[in-house]
């Protein structure tokens, strides 16, 4: 009877497997065009070009440098100011993670959030500034979370270092993206990748306290946005939920297949108690 239930676990987590990694060989799914060439590739301690220059919230030029004092992080952004939807839910949930700190920007670390449309101005920035900043409501934030713009060629360089691609959709007039936040270590090397539109506190100090020491780390779990696919129809990110039933299908495999193992190991064990036992 056990033989035969192990025969039907087998069964299901092979099922599941296959279903659950499309990207082995089962198939070979093309990205929607407007997606083409848009992801997120680690570059963890990639130096970042710190000459680039930029425009602050109040119009003035500042260099990306200038963010890098040597003694305190930097969590960087990339998004726009005018984004339907996904920056939106990044910058919200930064907000979210951060309030739980006792640490403030401009003190332990500092927020650099870089529009990467050209065409956005500082007024734009400025106020995108005065929103968060309330949201956030933290004293003396305002000194440490920076809002720049820029021209194309300088975000696209920053972009490029960071791993960070995107896509202008033309028939959209929006750009198709991912979503995550990236922390640098003080002087400019890139330390963190965290993916998705929830940071938990926790993950964000401990994100923080690395880069502030210079430790550099790669993702195990690269869990990006393509459980949100752009959807130029719509004109508006939608759940992927093929994604997700795959990445539950990998999960359930992974819990049978443990489980398979487990009952393997005891059934061994038994045997092996009952062929010492003198009495059987």
């Amino acid at each position: 009877m056990r033989t035969r239930s192990l025969r039907v676990a087998w069964a299901v987590a092979l099922v599941l497997l296959v279903t659950a990694v499309p990207a082995s060989a089962q198939r070979q799914e093309r990205l929607p065009k407007d997606l083409e060439g848009v992801g997120i590739t680690e570059h963890p301690g990639v130096r970042l070009p710190l000459d680039l220059e930029f425009t602050d919230e109040n119009g003035a030029p500042v260099r990306l440098g200038q963010y890098f004092s040597g003694d305190r992080p930097v969590i960087l952004t990339l998004g726009y100011y005018r984004c339907p939807m996904l920056c939106t839910l990044v910058l919200n949930s930064l907000v979210d993670g951060l309030r739980d700190l006792p640490w403030t920007p401009g003190r332990e670390f500092e927020i650099v959030t870089v529009s990467i449309d050209p065409t956005e101005t500082p007024t734009l920035a400025r106020l995108k500034k005065q929103n968060y900043l309330e949201e956030y409501a933290r004293p003396g934030a305002a000194g440490g979370w920076h809002f720049l713009t820029g021209r194309e060629e300088n975000i696209r360089k920053l972009a490029d270092a960071v791993g960070f691609g995107y896509r202008y959709v033309q028939e959209r007039g929006e750009y198709a993206h991912s979503a995550a936040i990236f922390v640098a270590t003080p002087d400019g090397r890139m330390a963190r990748y965290l993916y998705g539109v929830v940071y938990q506190p926790k993950t964000v100090r401990l994100a923080l306290t690395e880069a502030g020491q210079g430790k550099i780390g790669t993702t195990v779990d690269q869990l990006l946005l393509y459980c949100f696919h752009y959807d130029a129809q719509e004109g508006r990110y939608v759940v992927a939920a093929s994604n997700i039933m795959r990445f539950g299908g990998a999960t359930t495999a992974l819990i049978v297949g443990l489980w398979l193992a487990v009952s393997w190991r005891r059934g061994a064990r038994k045997k092996s108690l009952e062929r010492s036992d003198p009495q059987t």
